[in-house]
Formats: structure tokens, sequence, C-alpha cells
């Protein structure tokens, strides 16, 4: 498993092998950068990206690994984050108040803001969209399915469930039924069969969208995915921004 660090003198509890999400609590700030969304239902949307620091689930095929722990060493300013050229494990913290500013004084024009991670859900995340939509903005929430989604009711949320990893975390009932869609990450058929599992939990109830993403675009995988899609008149989702070269 995944170290999992002191959060500023707050540690998240873990109750039958769960963590509990962490409340009145600042922001950890990984990265934040403009660009446009390129996955799932949002694909092709204007965006500001909000990578909070901490993860505790350990995919193994995670591509944000510097994401995963919270060493209080690695606290730094938000000039010092945002000016990062390469991939560190460094972050700084922030009120919600003080983030919207920090939108303006880069200069943002995008009004959909997506908070992933690491694991947001980590965190009480009402707040924080509460204030954007109230400020005209609309959310997006990326998720392990792994924590509580607490945020606004119009926020849009998308939960990757990610079932059996090393953190030994199960996926919740709770993050499922709140997903506006579900995009699920494969490369064999037992990660199908898994999803599976999943959606018979909800009773016929299930998201608007489910999307199959073939891990790392391999082509096995890919092609798993697209005959699943057509037969079950699901979604594709491609990772487009790493065909096109953006973040």
């Amino acid at each position: 498993m995944p170290e999992f660090y002191v959060i500023l003198g707050k540690i998240p509890s873990r109750i039958n092998n769960r963590y509990t999400t962490l409340h009145h609590t600042r922001l950890k700030i990984n990265e934040m950068f403009e660009t446009i969304q390129g996955e799932g239902v949002k694909t092709g949307v204007p965006s500001v990206f909000v990578r909070l620091q901490g993860c505790p689930v350990g995919c193994p095929w995670c591509d944000t690994k510097h994401t995963w722990t919270l060493d209080e060493a690695f606290l730094t300013t938000s000039d010092e984050v945002l000016s990062k050229t390469q991939e560190s494990e460094a972050w700084f913290s922030i009120e919600d108040e003080a983030l919207l500013t920090l939108f303006k004084e880069n200069g943002y024009q995008a009004k959909h803001i997506v908070i992933t991670g690491g694991e947001p859900c980590m965190y009480d995340l009402r707040p924080l969209t509460s204030l954007l939509h109230a400020r005209g903005y609309t959310t997006q929430i990326e998720t392990s399915g792994t924590f509580e989604v607490l945020c606004h009711e119009d926020t849009w949320v998308t939960v990757s469930p990610k079932v059996d990893m090393k953190g030994g975390m199960p996926v919740l009932t709770q993050a499922l039924e709140r997903a506006d869609e579900i995009k699920h990450p494969v490369a064999m058929q037992k990660h199908i069969d898994e999803l599976d599992g999943l959606l018979a939990r909800l009773d016929g109830k299930l998201p608007a969208h489910i999307c199959l993403q073939p891990i790392s675009q391999q082509q096995r995988a890919t092609d798993l995915a697209i005959a699943t899609c057509i037969a079950r008149n699901w979604r594709l989702s491609l990772q487009t921004h790493k065909y096109i070269g953006i973040e």
C-alpha cells in the first residue's frame, strides 16, 4: 500500500478498510492548469484542472503517482507549484476563496473546473464546489469511488471505479449512485466483469453514461472496449489529450 502522510496535523482515520473524509481542511494542490478535457462525456470542454494531493488507492498503472503522498517536506508555495516544469510531489495549501483569486491571477478563461487527483473525494468538496457554482463556474469531480462523494448537487461526478487495488479500498455504492458517468478503465475481460458486478448493486438505476476507457491505449484493450461498447450501447472514452499532445 502507498504510504500516507499526516495532512497538516490531520490523519484520515481508517475504519473497516476505509478512510474517512477530511473535513474543514485547506485544499492541497499538486497541479493546476488550463486545458481541454480529454476524457469521458465532457471531452472537448475547456477546463481548469485542479489536481489535489493525496491518494491511498494504489493503482499500479497510475500516471500521477507523484500525487499519492502528503509529506509536509514537499509543502511549498503556489508560485513554486505553478511554475513546475516536471512532475513532482511538491504541493501547496490554499483556502477556497483564495483559489478563485488564483484563477484570475493566472488569467484562466475556462469556466469548467475539473477537480481531480490523487483522490479528490478524500476532501469534503461541498464548500469549494458550492462557491464555484455561486461564481458562475461549472464543476466536475474525477474520483475512484472509494470515498463518499460530497459536493454541490450540480457537480458532474465521474467515477472511474478502482477495484481490488493495492490500497485495499472498496468501491462505495454511494459513489456509484452519485455518478453522472462511470468511466471504467479496461485492459482485459475481467475488468468488464468487475464493472458488471458494480452495476448489479444499483438495481437497474444506472448512470446516464457508462464509458469504457482502454488502459494506456493498448490495442488489445482498445479492441475489447470498442466491442463491448457496441454490444451494450455504452460509450468509448479515449484519452484524446494524449493523442493531441496536451496536458
